[in-house]
């Protein structure tokens, strides 16, 4: 066999290795239902999709295991089944802060982050609303980088980059986000599904993974 293909074979292999599957697609090991009162049912289907039904009005998860703070990626495919609000609640860490990538919020299509300075997803720069139908799936990716933070969904439906000289400028919003810390996933008055949750360390800078300012 050739040497290149040996090679090319050895590094797919790795970078498989590398990235965890954040869903086992048989049961919510490594997760629990976050203590939010009138929490909605959760499930996983025979499918392997795990199903958020609606709250009263959130909905939500929260990830059990240890969790990088930096340096890593994000990648979730989920869909709005009933409701017309937000989808995609994502609470991730940013170093010594956490902030909530929200998909579908205030209404059905706004998309943002919260919070960054004190102000939420639809009170920031980043704040953009997007026609997002229900039914249909949409992959979410979320880049974590030192001073950069990247979102994008459906690659250019929506896409946010922030670059931050100092972690504590993110925040999350009052209410029960922080019951889904470090790492969780939540619905507003919303049915939804999602599926491939997977994590991928980043061991190799990209060019948009570093703040422009550094260049």
């Amino acid at each position: 066999m050739n040497v290149s293909i040996i090679l090319l074979n050895l590094m797919l292999a790795l970078s498989l290795c590398a990235q965890t599957n954040l869903f086992n697609g048989k049961d919510l090991t490594g997760w629990k239902r976050a203590e939010i009162i009138d929490n909605g049912e959760i499930k996983v289907l025979p499918d392997g999709i795990v199903e958020c039904n609606v709250g009263r009005p959130i909905s939500g998860i929260a990830y059990t295991n240890e969790f990088p703070t930096m340096n890593y990626e994000l990648s979730l495919e989920a869909m709005r089944v009933k409701g017309d609000d937000f989808f995609i609640a994502l609470t991730i860490p940013v170093e010594k802060s956490f902030c909530t990538v929200i998909i579908g919020g205030w209404g059905g299509g706004l998309c943002g982050i919260s919070s960054y300075d004190g102000g939420d997803a639809a009170n920031n720069q980043w704040a953009e609303g997007v026609t997002l139908k229900n039914n249909r799936w949409y992959k979410l990716v979320v880049r974590v980088t030192t001073c950069v933070l990247q979102i994008s969904l459906d690659q250019d439906l929506y896409t946010a980059r922030i670059e931050f000289d100092d972690s504590r400028r993110f925040s999350l919003r009052s209410g029960d986000m922080d019951k889904t810390i470090p790492l969780g996933l939540a619905t507003y008055e919303t049915k939804a599904h999602w599926r491939n949750f997977t994590m991928t360390p980043i061991t190799e800078l990209r060019t948009e993974d570093k703040p422009h300012a550094a260049e």
